[in-house]
């Protein structure tokens, strides 16, 4: 008898358990088609802020445009958090759990462009959005709209929470919001970035220290009276040098970079002040500490060298990002559910156009923006970028995925991606992440074991006894390093 009833029983959980899948799907594609159906308001906003191309910790209209879409939409909002006047939490629903969505703003200095397949500088601004950042928070608020839906209607329990996050590019906005502690009652969060292919993969990225080094020395006439003076360019010259030379003996895996911010103003006056900006990356944030330590060593060299003097700021330092392959997985099968970006044939001759300028032997078919990448596993970074998501990570299980916004094979920080970013082609690389973004959300919210194993997978690999030390110290936010 109990046989009997375990096989009446059986195809009634089964059925049970497709109609459950059944349903969420129905749920996802409801709001999905919302979305979609308020697409040209949220293009919109991503060409207002495109037009704005404010820089780190200076996205005033940028970050207001996003708080006030969220407060109309029904969320609570918590502005200037962090001591970063630009940076703000937007809040709806209650109880657990809780769901984070990252959103970034900034742009980057020196990348003005119009929104053309030919090199053509925009003379109404200096800077544009060559990472595509007016596309990931208007991205990420569409998303958190649509959730916040599902919410009010009472299709799901919980707390979705945006995180205005300003100053990736190099100014660690979010280092200081982990700091403070703002992503303590967060179960998962959830980011995406711009890109010129689609994927949703389990991967790192290289931790980095930022520092900006000073010199001062003694003008002089330098033709004159040379031998009075102290060149604060020589100091800058020096480290450049010793750094160059260091290069040789650090780990294969390690990127040195600098630009020289100030050498002087005239040939014919020896310079009392100048600056070199420094980047040092690595995949592990212990070993950029030890080379970052070794590059101070070469600034105190060369003051000691030229008699000049010499302090450094460190300006921003994140950390590596912590892959949870279980959150990759389930994003990617959302990635795979609303699939690529199709080009209409006007937007087909600007992919074309563009990719004639590209420096590369190799030019991806432009229909590749239709694909999704497979599946890949990468926790130790080799190469690439960085970014203060990564911190975040290391705070709370995070996931996240790259959307075609730039046209097959455009490297980002480009006048390519700006002109990418300001074309149809970028808000539908947008949209695509948005509904992926969404649909990953409503996994989280109607599954509980997921938000478990991904916290029992990111607690092995992150370790339990882990302790946070942010790379930039204890500093104050670098309000105006920009400046």
């Amino acid at each position: 008898m109990r046989y009997l009833l375990l096989l009446c029983f059986l195809p009634l959980g089964l059925m049970a358990q497709q109609y459950n899948e059944k349903k969420l799907n129905n749920l996802k594609e409801k709001s999905q088609a919302q979305i979609e159906q308020d697409f040209s308001g949220y293009g919109e906003m991503a060409q207002q802020i495109w037009d704005y191309a404010e820089v780190g910790y200076q996205e005033y209209k940028s970050s207001e445009l996003l708080q006030d879409k969220l407060k109309a939409a029904g969320f609570s909002v918590e502005a200037g958090v962090a001591d970063i006047p630009t940076a703000f939490v937007a809040t709806y629903g209650s109880g657990k759990p809780v769901l984070g969505i990252l959103a970034e703003f900034d742009a980057l200095p020196g990348l003005s462009q119009q929104a053309t397949p030919e090199p053509l500088q925009d003379e109404s601004r200096t800077s544009g959005h060559g990472c595509g950042h007016n596309l990931f928070g208007v991205g990420s608020v569409a998303a958190a709209v649509a959730v916040k839906e599902q919410l009010a209607a009472g299709n799901f329990k919980g707390t979705v929470k945006v995180y205005g996050t300003p100053a990736e590019e190099g100014g660690s906005g979010k280092v200081y919001m982990v700091r403070a502690g703002l992503f303590d009652d967060v179960d998962v969060v959830l980011h995406w970035h711009p890109g010129n292919g689609n994927s949703a993969n389990a991967s790192s990225s290289l931790a980095n220290t930022t520092a900006k080094f000073r010199f001062h020395g003694i003008s002089a006439h330098a033709a004159g009276s040379p031998e009075a003076g102290r060149s604060a360019l020589d100091g800058v010259e020096a480290m450049n040098d010793m750094a160059n030379m260091m290069r040789e003996h650090v780990p294969m895996e390690t990127r040195i970079h600098y630009i020289i911010t100030a050498g002087g103003d005239a040939p014919n006056v020896v310079p009392n002040f100048a600056e070199v900006y420094y980047y040092v990356r690595h995949p592990e944030p212990s070993e950029v500490k030890r080379i970052f330590e070794r590059l101070v060593k070469t600034a105190e060299g060369a003051a000691m060298g030229t008699e000049t003097e010499m302090k450094y700021e460190v300006m921003s330092g994140v950390y590596n990002l912590l892959p949870v392959e279980v959150l990759a997985k389930k994003m990617y099968d959302n990635l795979k559910m609303v699939g690529g970006v199709t080009y209409t044939e006007e937007e087909l001759a600007f992919a074309k156009t563009l990719q004639t300028s590209f420096n590369s032997a190799k030019i991806p078919d432009p229909k590749d923006a239709e694909k999704i990448q497979e599946f890949n596993v990468e926790r130790y970074r080799r190469g690439g970028g960085s970014t203060d998501v990564g911190d975040v990570s290391w705070a709370v299980p995070t996931v996240g995925l790259r959307t075609a916004t730039y046209v097959p094979g455009t490297p980002s920080h480009s006048w390519q991606a700006v002109a990418c970013a300001g074309n149809s082609i970028g808000k539908k690389g947008m949209l695509v992440a948005a509904k992926t973004l969404t649909g990953m959300a409503l996994d989280l919210l109607n599954d509980g074991q997921l938000i478990k194993d991904a916290r029992a997978e990111w607690l092995k690999f992150r370790g339990e006894d882990f302790k946070y030390e942010p790379l930039l110290g204890d500093r104050a936010p670098a309000l105006d390093y920009r400046n």
